[in-house]
């Protein structure tokens, strides 16, 4: 998996600067845990480059890039301590043609067409919007990436909890750089706990996952017609017939067994494949023999292998998000 697609699977970049050493560690483990492997370690301090090399070599799972990289003798050094991205403010040639040239991953930042049509010029896909709410946010993203369908973008600046999904829900959006969850006086008071409940906060609130319906397995079509008309009779909900079963409000009615010894329970969520990908970290595996596509070849639907309580569980794509 390319470096680029692992942080659209994350979704969102801790974006971090760490005052003293000592943090780095304590911060890694809280990101780890609360679901967030992965962050953009800046250059705004004299510790960046160690900070780097420790959550690096502590936790080589992890995803570690260098941030506000301005010279390409700090990409040597970022890189030497076990950084595998760059991310710089603005776009300086001379620093991302180093990269390209060694072929380390960059994602310089970017305001303006001009800037696009440089990085696309020095053979880039991916680029920051940065600071992006001070630029336009959102809407200026959409105005300016219509003429250039090869580019990517990771917006950063002004990106918090409540504009989260604003952003990745334009699907040239890879991922968001973010500082909501990196709780500077948490951090000074050394209350990592925070900083895990805060990572996890910010990636349940991208995934979305909420209860989308619950399946019943029946063991013929008369058997769940039956089931069918006792669902309506005690909720009165809307009901809909289909060829291999039935939906009585948030209950579907199977009209042959299917996955699951009881049935099986669905949960939507607003970024399907981002959805697998944390669970998968959580320790759920998930069976491609289930998947289902739509017409653009998009994944809209998937099982999970194991069985909770008798029922399999599964995952759909949220309608209203594109």
């Amino acid at each position: 998996m390319s470096i680029i697609n692992e942080i659209r699977n994350y979704g969102i970049v801790p974006v971090i600067k760490i005052e003293r050493v000592e943090d780095a560690l304590p911060l890694a483990k809280a990101l780890c845990e609360g679901g967030l492997p992965v962050a953009e370690v800046t250059y705004r301090t004299a510790c960046a480059q160690e900070a780097i090399r420790i959550m690096s070599e502590a936790y080589p799972e992890m995803l570690v890039g260098a941030g506000t990289v301005l010279t390409c003798e700090q990409v040597d050094g970022a890189v030497a301590a076990g950084a595998k991205f760059i991310v710089s403010p603005g776009l300086n040639p001379k620093v991302v043609s180093y990269c390209v040239e060694k072929n380390i991953p960059i994602i310089p930042g970017t305001a303006t067409p001009s800037d696009m049509e440089r990085a696309i010029e020095l053979g880039l896909k991916t680029v920051k919007f940065f600071p992006a709410e001070a630029n336009g946010g959102i809407k200026s993203i959409k105005a300016m990436a219509a003429p250039y369908g090869s580019l990517e973008f990771m917006p950063t600046g002004g990106v918090t909890a409540a504009n989260l999904n604003d952003y990745l829900s334009f699907p040239r959006i890879v991922a968001c750089g973010g500082t909501w969850m990196i709780d500077a006086e948490a951090i000074k008071e050394g209350n990592f706990d925070k900083i895990r409940e805060l990572t996890e906060i910010a990636v349940d609130k991208m995934l979305n996952l909420k209860l989308a319906h619950v399946g019943i397995n029946c063991a013929d079509e008369t058997t769940a017609l039956d089931v069918t008309n006792k669902v309506f009779a005690f909720s009165k909900e809307t009901v809909k017939y289909g060829n291999s079963s039935n939906f009585v409000g948030g209950v579907e009615v199977m009209k042959s067994p299917y996955l699951g010894t009881h049935g099986h329970i669905a949960y939507s969520t607003n970024y399907i494949d981002r959805a697998v990908f944390h669970l998968t970290k959580r320790g759920f595996t998930f069976d491609e023999s289930t998947a289902k596509y739509d017409a653009k070849g998009k994944l809209i639907a998937i099982y999970a292998k194991d069985e909770i309580g008798g029922f399999a569980f599964h995952l759909v794509q949220n309608k209203e998000i594109k």
